[in-house]
């Protein structure tokens, strides 16, 4: 094995991902291991964990995984090297500026979501003061 490739638990520990979310991922299109060993086992690159780190950072913001295929698509298009006519190089930075509000979106959110969790904790750690007995 190259020393470029990684198999599947090593992609697994860097990533935070387990080997049945990774599988899942490959049979949804994805991401694709780079190459087999002669053993049949996957084989992963860095751009493939890069790949699996986008859809890792995705997820907890509710991105569904047809959002993850389209944004993957966009970037990989631009990423691609090939020339592309204007029209279609800007409609791919068109695409992934709505994931970018999108995604910032979903990050306000969530500090709402978190700033009300705490709130709510902080008031029942002040109740558990206030208890006669304690």
């Amino acid at each position: 094995m190259s020393s470029e490739h990684m198999q599947i638990g090593e992609v697994a520990a860097r990533t935070e991902l387990s080997l049945r979310t990774i599988r899942h991922y490959e049979e949804t299109g994805l991401v694709i291991p780079s190459a087999r060993s002669q053993g049949g086992f996957r084989l992963y690159t860095e751009a493939d964990v890069a790949r699996l780190m986008v859809i890792r950072r995705m997820k907890p913001l509710g991105f569904t995984l047809d959002e993850m295929r389209d944004l993957l698509d966009a970037t990989d298009r631009l990423d691609s090297g090939e020339q592309l006519p204007p029209a279609d190089r800007d409609e791919l930075l068109t695409r992934i500026r709505g994931f970018e509000q999108a995604a910032q979106r979903r990050v306000h959110d969530l500090r709402v979501q978190l700033a009300r969790a705490e709130e709510f904790a902080a008031t029942l750690a002040e109740r558990l003061t206030r208890t006669p007995g304690r």
